[in-house]
């Protein structure tokens, strides 16, 4: 049996209306094909148990996962104020289940996560979204010992209120991460990469405490920028600079290369609140991104993705997007997606949202990576079992 994928997208008043017509579109484009997993990117500004409620009114018991995003992404562009549903059918199984403690312990959930997963014989993937405020996704990473290709990403919203939240099954809330358990015929090819470089500043953490960067060479964080950038101080914790200083990032070097790290949003104290632990010694570059660079990674990290399906062609792609390049592109939008489509074709069903943060695992390295300022592309495909 081949595997056959939908994208559906609609804009409504209630979350529960254009849920319903998002997922009557996917439907409708899988033909008579009956769906295996849907994906869910959902407006932070609709309440999430209406779009669930007009999703599973269409699905029934279909498994699904979501997540929150400003924006939902298509083949088409970028559309706000929407809810994006995509259908997977075909010869696969999927499960999907809400961890409700993931804001209490990465560490735990990774266990948790690692138990379902053995329990079974057959190989598999795991596919994840996360709550992006609350929860260290660097400790729930760290956290496995087997194996498993896991892959997902960090739901964002309104960077303001921290209102974010996570969908699987007929449960809805924050502060938890659901997981779609993927097995049987279906062959999954992850990229990633960012637009984002060194400019030659760069500075020591000199205090830092769990998800607060509090001072950078000695000086509260957001003076070390307002001393980079012009504005005063006490203005990068008013909108917009307290959001905008995501476009401006911090490189740190590790063995394996570099890590990028970016502030959510800037506080009333000068902190920097990220959403992975600093720590205190270290040195960080200045990074500043482009929108040619982020083109370029775009265009890689969908070449990669291909290149892991060998010869099987794509028949879906997910793409999980920092909202730092929702950001950045703010003048050009949708033009990622421009930019995977000329890789993957134009007739590629796309759908995907923006995130807080992404994690990726690959060959090479199997335990899981977090992430900042990247795009993921997933792309399916048929397996050869």
């Amino acid at each position: 049996m081949s595997i056959f994928a939908s994208v559906g997208s609609a804009q409504a008043l209630d979350g529960r209306e254009a849920g319903l017509q998002a997922t009557h579109q996917a439907l409708n484009r899988l033909g008579a094909n009956a769906p295996g997993l849907a994906f869910v990117i959902s407006s932070h500004q609709y309440q999430p148990r209406e779009v669930l409620n007009g999703v599973s009114s269409l699905l029934g018991d279909t498994p699904l996962i979501g997540f929150s995003s400003p924006a939902g992404l298509t083949h088409k562009g970028l559309h706000p104020h929407s809810v994006v549903v995509a259908l997977l059918s075909g010869d696969f199984q999927s499960e999907t289940i809400w961890f409700p403690g993931y804001a209490q312990s990465g560490r735990e959930t990774a266990s948790k996560i690692e138990q379902h997963a053995s329990a079974r014989v057959e190989r598999q993937s795991v596919l994840f979204f996360a709550d992006g405020f609350n929860g260290d996704a660097e400790q729930f990473c760290n956290a496995f010992t087997s194996s498993w290709q896991v892959t997902g990403g960090l739901s964002s919203g309104d960077l303001n209120t921290g209102n974010t939240y996570q969908i699987a099954g007929s449960q809805t809330g924050t502060g938890g991460l659901v997981a779609a358990f993927l097995r049987g015929n279906l062959k999954i090819g992850v990229g990633s990469d960012h637009g984002w470089d060194p400019v030659g500043n760069h500075f020591r953490v000199t205090r830092s405490r769990g998800f607060w960067l509090r001072t950078l060479d000695g000086r509260p964080a957001s003076e070390a920028y307002a001393n980079l950038f012009g504005y005063p101080a006490r203005d990068w914790a008013f909108p917009p600079l307290s959001y905008l200083a995501r476009l401006y990032p911090l490189g740190i070097e590790q063995s394996d290369g570099m890590v990028v790290r970016a502030p959510i949003r800037v506080e009333a104290d000068g902190s920097f609140r990220m959403n992975a632990p600093i720590r205190d010694g270290i040195d960080a570059f200045l990074l500043v991104g482009s929108r040619a660079a982020c083109e370029r990674a775009a265009r890689n990290a969908a070449q990669q993705a291909l290149l892991q399906l060998g010869d099987k062609k794509p028949l879906l792609a997910l793409v999980l997007v920092d909202i730092a390049w929702q950001m950045l592109l703010k003048a050009q939008p949708g033009i990622e997606i421009a930019a995977i489509q000329e890789i993957l074709g134009e007739d590629i069903p796309i759908a995907g949202g923006y995130t807080l943060g992404q994690v990726v695992s690959s060959s090479e390295n199997p335990k899981p990576k977090f992430l900042n300022q990247h795009m993921v592309v997933i792309v399916f495909g048929e397996s050869d079992l």
